[in-house]
């Protein structure tokens, strides 16, 4: 398929592993990965203890990725990593906006959107989640929700190259339940017209929009199926030998894409 979007799996660690397990997991699951990079970008995102640990670790294909960055710069801000101190770093991937950072630090979209912009200016990479709750997904609201959060974000982008946004519905992350193929489809093909109507329909083309909620290796052959599905942030499911199969899984599949 000409031009088709580079698939895209990051393994969000959350608040999870010790030392010894984190270095199984590297040395065992994230190094014995078998994808090719020309196809899928993979990106392990583990706590910011285990961020140094992980970029010295892990295999030169797999990008190391923070799961959060401050509001401010440098300065008087205690227990916050700044954006520029993580490009310093080497890091070149930050986690937005997830679910979790809303709902139990107050995230609000300005919020998010603020920290989008301060991240792409200093250079990072931005996976940008958004995602509905249960109540709005049964209340129709889902397309209004995700309206908000990508609009609060919309004047923080300039180059959605490096951008890639990562619908996550909040029911289904952590709670064994995932979005239909169905439901991921028709969601992610309303971000992408929001991107062709509020950006331009070549950003909303090229952008690639990823699945998480619930992703394993049972569920991910039948979501990348979907043509508006480019990838996946993966959680629980990344702490295993699963995450293995996710990855090869979506390379392979771009493969497919490629020759269709």
């Amino acid at each position: 398929m000409e031009g088709a979007r580079r698939y895209f799996v990051g393994g969000n660690w959350k608040c999870n592993g010790a030392l010894e397990f984190n270095k199984f997991l590297i040395e065992d699951v994230i190094n014995k990965l078998e994808f090719d990079p020309a196809k899928v970008d993979v990106i392990v995102a583990p706590t910011t203890l285990h961020i140094a640990m992980a970029k010295v670790m892990v295999a030169d294909n797999v990008k190391v990725a923070s799961q959060n960055v401050s509001l401010y710069g440098t300065g008087a801000y205690t227990g916050e990593i700044a954006a520029e101190q993580l490009t310093d770093f080497g890091i070149e991937w930050v986690i937005i906006g997830h679910s979790e950072r809303r709902a139990l630090y107050g995230e609000a979209n300005e919020t998010v959107g603020t920290k989008v912009s301060n991240a792409l200016e200093a250079g990072l990479n931005v996976i940008l989640c958004i995602g509905e709750t249960l109540e709005q997904r049964e209340s129709n609201s889902t397309n209004d929700v995700l309206k908000e959060q990508l609009d609060a974000c919309k004047e923080s982008v300039k180059d959605w190259s490096k951008v890639v946004i990562a619908y996550e519905p909040v029911w289904a992350i952590g709670t064994g339940k995932v979005a239909t193929p169905e439901q991921a489809q028709e969601t992610h093909a309303y971000i992408r017209q929001w991107m062709a109507e509020n950006v331009s329909e070549e950003v909303g083309a090229a952008t690639r929009i990823i699945y998480g909620g619930s992703v394993n290796d049972k569920n991910c052959g039948d979501l990348i199926n979907q043509s508006e599905i480019d990838g996946f942030l993966v959680g629980g499911a990344s702490l295993k030998l699963a995450f293995q199969k996710i990855v090869s899984t979506a390379s392979e599949h771009q493969g497919t894409q490629e020759s269709a």
